[in-house]
């Protein structure tokens, strides 16, 4: 049984929530704070809710925090189409212009890593500063499925079930969503998420198409390696990045092996720190949200990171 929207993302909090239209798409957003632009984009299977923590630490930094549901999550709209990172990171870009802003420091985590680092290849001038979790620069990440079919090969193996057509939602939200709970716990390190934070996205994850849209994103990820739009966004995506990078990883991640995440700096002409957030799996912003903020504010109040 499905579960409405409202009930389940409209979680109260310290900060507000609003829509906001972009890229012909209407985004729910969740907001703190003024200052300076920081976008935060979550990754699969969560919503703008992994953020929580990030909404209260970086307001008393200096920033203003949104957090928003991607497209086809949450509050957000969802399409027929659009699950490609090109129009992920289109839509990404106007959401910046559609806030007020020309530029942010654009956060991503997991998918929403993926999105970052496109968003910085396509529109470099939208991008202030990149900091990116939990997530390998998408040729890299391509790259070593085949090369380490034992290592991140096995770990996406999960991305390659989900390729099947209507199967793979019927099982991701069967059962209240278990699925999402099974692979929250299963990439994460011990003691995370708590019944009730599951419980939380497995909720998100049972609103209408939500399942759907989730895994459209994957099954384009994967379908496009070999077609003419999947190799055009890799001669792209080899464009230095030149914005400053901040790249953290849990030592603990089994969904992207941190062996696979390090060395982006190959792809980064901006000055490029790699951090790995020990105790910490594949949700470090959540899992050790205090060493995560401590980090990420860091680096935002140093003027000159280093490479």
């Amino acid at each position: 049984m499905g579960v409405a929207a409202d009930s389940a993302i409209q979680i109260s909090g310290p900060w507000s929530h609003r829509t906001v239209s972009a890229n012909g798409t209407r985004f729910h957003v969740a907001e703190a704070g003024d200052g300076p632009l920081v976008l935060l984009l979550h990754g699969f299977p969560e919503f703008w809710w992994a953020w929580r923590n990030q909404l209260v630490s970086l307001p008393p930094a200096g920033f203003r925090a949104v957090a928003v549901d991607l497209r086809g999550y949450g509050g957000s709209d969802k399409p027929p189409r659009g699950y490609d990172l090109v129009t992920a990171a289109a839509d990404a870009a106007g959401l910046v212009r559609a806030l007020g802003e020309a530029n942010a420091v654009v956060v991503g985590h997991d998918w929403g890593g993926l999105i970052a680092w496109t968003l910085a290849a396509y529109y470099p001038k939208v991008v202030r500063r990149l900091a990116v979790v939990s997530m390998a620069h998408p040729l890299r990440m391509r790259s070593a499925v085949l090369t380490d079919p034992l290592g991140q090969g096995r770990r996406s193996g999960y991305a390659f079930s989900f390729q099947l057509p209507r199967r793979p939602e019927r099982l991701l939200v069967h059962d209240g969503a278990a699925r999402v709970g099974q692979l929250l716990d299963g990439w994460s390190g011990p003691g995370w998420p708590d019944h009730e934070t599951a419980r939380t996205y497995q909720r998100a994850m049972r609103i209408p198409s939500v399942a759907h849209s989730a895994l459209e994103y994957q099954r384009w990820f994967v379908r496009s390696t070999l077609r003419t739009d999947g190799l055009r966004y890799a001669r792209r995506m080899r464009v230095p990045i030149q914005a400053p990078t901040l790249h953290l990883h849990g030592a603990l991640d089994s969904c992207v092996l941190p062996q696979t995440a390090r060395g982006a700096g190959r792809y980064v002409d901006g000055a490029y720190r790699w951090r790995v957030i020990e105790g910490a799996g594949h949700f470090p912003h959540e899992e050790r949200a205090d060493v995560f903020d401590t980090e990420l504010t860091g680096w935002l109040a140093d003027p000159e990171p280093e490479r």
